[in-house]
């Protein structure tokens, strides 16, 4: 009997120790480079476990688990409160894999119908300081990057041992609390922590196409320069011609060409919003 208890009592420190850390950072940015002023905020999730690490967006997760228990009940999109899913809009579409074998960082984010995912060829070298600080109940030292056309200052723990971050952050011998871009456009703010039993799985709706880094910005300015063509392109430019009209609440046919133009205007309006992305070059 006593041998099974203990044979219990190290089952259950091998199931504590293999949950999923997750990490609440509340971001901060200013996404429109001609209004400043406009600020937006929300949370974002770092999720953690030996193998792997995801940052991603909250209201992402909430977005998913309305829509799942919509398609569930069987009311479709229908039953869906458009005013709740309209205030869960998120300005973080991406969301970020790090794997901790190969030390390797995947990039994820949706342009028009289909997923594209890269890995990160750009290493974050890091100098840090002798310079230590409070944050909240943590003593972090401070660390500097010039990353993707900003200047970075990062404020890492190692009272926590994780070697990781927000973002595409990490590879400082603790975990970052803050880190922000010198011209105050972005900032990620650890707030709280928690465990959790498993990684969530993201929503996953058409296409995932891997792609290289310079080819998804290519990828990127073309869907804003005509979002109507590139929808109509399948990948490798074979065409996929769109469902125009016909679908509930679509008033029937519609003109193809009044369609493209509110497209174009929303995507533009889109563009227009995020002029000022987190990466710059």
């Amino acid at each position: 009997m006593r041998k099974l208890g203990i044979i219990a009592l190290a089952l259950f420190i091998q199931h504590v120790s293999a949950q999923t850390n997750r990490f609440v950072y509340q971001v901060t940015m200013k996404p429109n480079a001609e209004n400043k002023s406009e600020i937006k905020t929300e949370n974002a999730y770092l999720d953690i476990s030996p193998e792997k690490s995801v940052f991603y967006s909250e209201n992402r997760i909430k977005r998913d688990s309305i829509m799942q228990k919509a398609f569930q009940g069987g009311g479709g999109r229908g039953s869906i409160n458009r005013d709740q899913m309209e205030s869960l809009r998120t300005n973080i579409s991406y969301s970020v894999e790090k794997d901790k074998t190969n030390q390797k960082t995947y990039f994820k984010d949706r342009i028009g119908r289909d997923m594209y995912s890269y890995e990160e060829d750009r290493p974050v070298s890091w100098k840090i300081s002798s310079e230590t600080r409070k944050i909240g109940e943590y003593k972090v030292q401070k660390a500097e990057t010039d990353f993707a056309g900003r200047k970075w200052t990062a404020w890492f723990t190692t009272d926590l041992p994780y070697q990781d971050g927000p973002y595409k952050f990490g590879g400082l011998p603790g975990l970052i609390v803050k880190i922000e871009d010198d011209k105050g456009d972005y900032s990620f703010d650890l707030m709280k922590n928690y465990k959790i039993a498993e990684f969530p799985t993201l929503s996953q709706f058409g296409n995932t196409l891997k792609v290289k880094r310079t080819d998804f910005v290519k990828q990127q300015q073309k869907f804003r320069t005509d979002p109507m063509s590139f929808m109509t392109q399948g990948a490798g430019g074979i065409s996929a011609p769109m469902r125009i009209g016909g679908g509930r609440g679509s008033g029937g046919n519609q003109n193809p060409a009044d369609i493209r133009k509110r497209m174009e205007e929303r995507v533009k309006e889109e563009a227009k919003k995020n002029s000022n992305p987190i990466e710059l070059q």
